[in-house]
Order: structure tokens, then sequence, then C-alpha cells
């Protein structure tokens, strides 16, 4: 499971690298590199500044309640002025206006406002503006934000519009692939928390439904069923939701662990790490002046402590020997080095303008997918376990109901097995009958031939009357050298040819390799349970009369007991 998080870390690792050189087809564009920048009032018109307002050095200031203009010169930037498509990657303002300017004069305008980007928005949280292609080449394009949030968070590439929409539609696809996943792992994981009740399945079934949501607005796909999210509304929730993901994520990390796995201290202060990551997600969600730069670092010095934090607590409780940290750090191993490497890494221009949204949102998937196998995983282990633990549990009760010497049922098993031929006797006037068996003359082969001997005769005996025993007939060893059997559905003649047939089969044994051509013969009483007398030790008693009349009259036979026959109270000859 280790081999696993490494080798899916650095394949995620990798794939940030590779994925370069597939955006070469869009150039990021930045600010006093590639664009210059000019600030008005929000009344200004449509009409870009002149060209003297606009600098090339320095930050824009005091625009988050006006209007940031962006100016771009394709051909000083070392873009196709014939072909050119802008990409932003940021929706936190109220209004988008992008001028196109063409050398013979000619001025294109396109705009998406909040709530309404039309036909311009993309998968991954994009809006795209299309330089429509005309004989002449574009000579400026510029943009005009009204009540940007941040120019730090903004970004913006330039690309053919064959390589944006190719682009556009790889990231599309990924998307879709890494929600399909989520939701997947969030219904499992929710059904899973319901079967077996277990808390920290729950609140990670919550932080998957959040981190789900979040991806549906962050990447825009919501807008197919709700136009009306884009925008500043829809990024702002996506900041909430983000931070409340790190928090459900915390809690669900560190929720299984009891005192004896995790020290009380460290995962209160953990819980109280990932609570303030979500109580500032609030103010960061709102605020659209400067404060949300200061906020965003402080955000990020949170999430980054929570991550380490999580990782010591997953760390102790699995040296302390929690299985479930085992499964925790192999499932959170990929999200959290995902997420700690967007904090250092620049990751905004891969995977197709995704950037770290994306990267987080595999990971993401990756995880709650981990997470659900694992816990199946340890869900099936303890039904093999619990499987086993009955299974043992049957061999225990069967043991004790078997004699250990021929494995016929004991006097308990022989009870609990006739008990329902006895009900249904009673039920349905089935017939019903006991026979008590006893080998004959049987203290002369245990002094003659020893106990060895005596014992391997038992068991020969035992051997033939199992192939008796079924669902109409219970056979067993009562102690000592006396059998029973029990069957129903035989009465008259029938039931008297069995008797005879048994005690014929029985003398018929072979145990001349034992005692020789000494005759091992049995004596069988017989009782049937009439309307009055289906209680077994009834029966018994009635059988065992006849048993002892069978060996009074001379041995090898079968004696059967009449209803109205009295129960002998004789005792029965020492040697039988």
């Amino acid at each position: 499971m280790r081999g696993a998080s490494a080798i899916a870390f650095c394949l995620l690792f990798g794939a940030i690298l590779l994925v370069r050189p597939t955006d070469a087809g869009a150039k990021p564009l930045q600010l006093n590199r590639s664009l210059c920048h000019a600030v008005t009032a929000l009344d200004h018109d449509d009409t870009p500044p002149a060209g003297r307002r606009f600098s090339c050095t320095g930050e824009p200031s005091g625009y988050q309640q006006q209007s940031l203009w962006l100016r771009l010169d394709p051909a000083r930037a070392g873009l196709d002025p014939d072909d050119l498509t802008l990409m932003i990657h940021q929706t936190r303002f109220d209004r988008a206006v992008l001028v196109f300017r063409y050398a013979d004069g000619t001025v294109v305008r396109q705009q998406v406002v909040g709530g309404d980007f039309g036909s311009h928005w993309r998968a991954g949280g994009q809006v795209a503006f299309e330089a429509p292609q005309r004989a002449a080449p574009v000579r400026a394009a510029t943009i005009r934000f009204d009540k940007l949030a941040s120019h730090r968070l903004l970004r913006i590439r330039a690309a053919t519009s064959g390589a944006a929409e190719v682009q556009s539609a790889s990231l599309a696809m990924l998307i879709g692939a890494a929600l399909t996943l989520l939701l997947i792992g969030v219904l499992y994981n929710v059904s899973l928390a319901i079967a077996v009740r277990r808390r920290f399945l729950a609140w990670h079934a919550g932080w998957a439904a959040s981190v789900l949501i979040w991806g549906f607005l962050w990447s825009q796909l919501v807008l197919v069923l709700a136009p009306g999210l884009a925008g500043t509304a829809s990024a702002q929730t996506c900041t909430f939701l983000a931070c409340l993901a790190v928090t459900l994520a915390t809690i669900s990390a560190v929720s299984p662990f009891d005192s004896h796995h995790l020290p009380r201290i460290a995962r209160m202060s953990t819980l109280a790490l990932g609570l303030a990551v979500g109580l500032i997600g609030i103010p960061a969600a709102l605020v659209r002046g400067p404060a949300i730069g200061p906020l965003g670092a402080v955000l990020g010095v949170l999430v980054l402590a929570d991550l380490l934090a999580v990782a010591v607590c997953l760390a102790c409780a699995w040296r302390r020997g929690s299985a479930e940290a085992r499964d925790l750090a192999a499932a959170w191993s990929v999200p959290m080095a995902a997420l700690g490497l967007t904090q250092f890494v620049d990751v905004e221009s891969t995977l197709w303008g995704g950037g770290s949204q994306l990267l987080v949102l595999f990971a993401s998937a990756w995880q709650t997918l981990w997470l659900s196998i694992a816990a199946t995983r340890r869900l099936a282990r303890l039904r093999i376990e619990r499987d086993r633990a009955r299974a043992a549990e049957a061999r225990a009760s069967e043991l004790a109901s078997r004699d250990p010497l021929t494995g016929l049922n004991n006097r308990r098993g022989f009870f609990e097995r006739i008990a329902p031929l006895l009900d249904r006797a009673q039920a349905d006037a089935t017939p019903l009958a006991l026979l008590v068996l006893d080998i004959d003359r049987f203290k002369a082969i245990n002094d003659v031939h020893g106990h060895d001997t005596g014992d391997a005769v038992i068991v020969t005996i035992a051997e033939r009357l199992s192939r008796w025993d079924g669902p109409m007939c219970v056979t067993a060893r009562l102690g000592g050298e006396e059998f029973a059997l029990m069957i129903a559905g035989l009465s008259g003649f029938a039931l008297a040819h069995f008797a005879d047939n048994v005690r014929r089969e029985i003398a018929a044994c072979d145990h001349q390799a034992l005692v020789g051509s000494q005759r091992v013969t049995v004596s069988i009483g017989v009782a049937t349970a009439g309307p009055a007398a289906r209680d077994f030790q009834q029966l018994y008693q009635r059988a065992d009369g006849a048993l002892y009349a069978a060996k009074q009259n001379g041995r090898d036979r079968v004696v059967h007991a009449r209803p109205e026959d009295r129960i002998a109270t004789e005792p029965l000859l020492a040697n039988r």
C-alpha cells in the first residue's frame, strides 16, 4: 500500500512536468511583460484609455472598486496576430470587456458579465475571447475588468483558436473523468458509512461531496444547467467550499483514532487548525478588496500547518499500531502532497490551464477511491474473520455434539437432532420409533482382547450405523457399547423388517482381524411412539425394557415393546 502511494505520487508529479510541453500552444501573459495596465472609473466607456495612460511597470492599485485595463500588443508578445484567442482563468469580477483593434482600424468588442458568460465560458473556470479572423491582423487587444478581486489571482493565456479548442476539450474530458470518480466515491462512502456505521467514513463522504460540488462550480460545468451562476458568486462559493473541504478532510483524517493511538492534545490541535481554515474561508470568500491578498497568505500558512499536523497524527497513530492509520496515510499521501506542492511550485500554467485546481481535483478523486477500496478490503477481512469465527464456533458446537471415538452423535447431539422428529410426530401423527442397541457380551471382548480391541469393534459398528443416518433417521452412541437409532415414517411390518435388517447388517461386520472367528452381535429393543407416549424419556424406557427382554431371551435378536407393556424395572445383566 505504501509502495502504491509512492508510485501514484511519482506519476502525479511526473504529469506536471510532462504536461508543460502539451501547453506549448498556449502562452501565459504576465503583467509588465506582455501586458501593460491602467485604472479608470467605472463610468468610463468601453473605449480603451489613451496609450500614455498605460504603464508597463509597477503594480495597479485601487482597481477593486473601479476598472482595470490590460493592453496586449500581439506582435511584441510574439503571438500570431491573425489567429488569436485569449483564455482568462479568473472570474471574480462584475464585467469583462475585450476590445480587439485591427490594423485596418476595425474595432470588435466582446463582453461577459457576472451571471451571463454566454458562449464565452469554457471548462476549467475559463472565459475565452476569440478574435474574429479578418484580412487585417490584430494590432492590439485590450481587456477591461470591472471590480476585479485581485490582479494577483488573474491568469491569462494566449493561443491560436485551434489550440484553444483542443485544450478546452481535453480539460473538459479530464474534469469530467475526475468528477465522475468523485461522484462514485461519494455514493460509495455514504452507503458504506450507513452500512458499517463508521463516523469517519461519513466525514469522508462529506469531504468528497464538498470537493465534488467545488469541482462542478470551479470547472463551470454547472453552467450547463445553471448559466446564472457564472462569475463572482460562483468563484466566491468555490473559495468557501475549498476551505470547508480542508476542514472536513481534517476531521475525517483524525476522527478514527482513540486516545490509545493518538494523544488527545494532538487530535484537538489538528482539529483546531482544520476549523481555523474553514473559518478563514468565510471572509476569504466574501472579501473583494485589497485584503484578499493578506487573507490568502494567512490561509496558505494555515493549510500548510494543517497538512503537517495531519501527517504527524497519521504517523503517530501508525506507529502505535493503528491499521486504519496505514490506510488513511496511503489514501491521503497523494492529495496532501498535491496540495502542499501547489504552495511551493507554480503549476497554474500546466494541465491545459487547469493548474493547481485540476491537480487537486484528480488527487481528491484518487484519494476517495483509494480509501473506498481500503475500507472495502478491511471490511472483507473482517467478514472473513467473522466467518472463520462462526465456522470455528460451529465446529466447536459440532464437536460438543459428537462422540469423539466414533463420530456419531453423543447424547447431547442425539437429543438436539431428534427434537424436530418428536415435534413432527406430535403435530401430524408421523410414525416414530426408537431402536436401542447393545453389543452382546462386550465385557468379554474387553477382558480377552483388551480395551483397544473393544474400541475398534465399537468404531466398526458405528461406521455401519452411520450409513443409516439422515434426515429421517438419527444415529447415536449413548455411551459404552450402547447405540440408538430414531427413525420416522416406519411402523408395523416395515419397522420390524428395518430393525431386523440392522441386526443382521451389524452381525455381518468383519471383526476377524480384531477378535478372530468370534461373532459380534447386538441385541435391539424397539419402542414405537404411540399417541399417548411421544415423550422421549418414556420412549427410551420402553425401548430399554425391550432391549432387556432381548438379552434375557438369548441375545442377537430384536424385541418390540408393545404400547401396553410396563416399563422394566429390573437391572440389566452386567455382561449384557
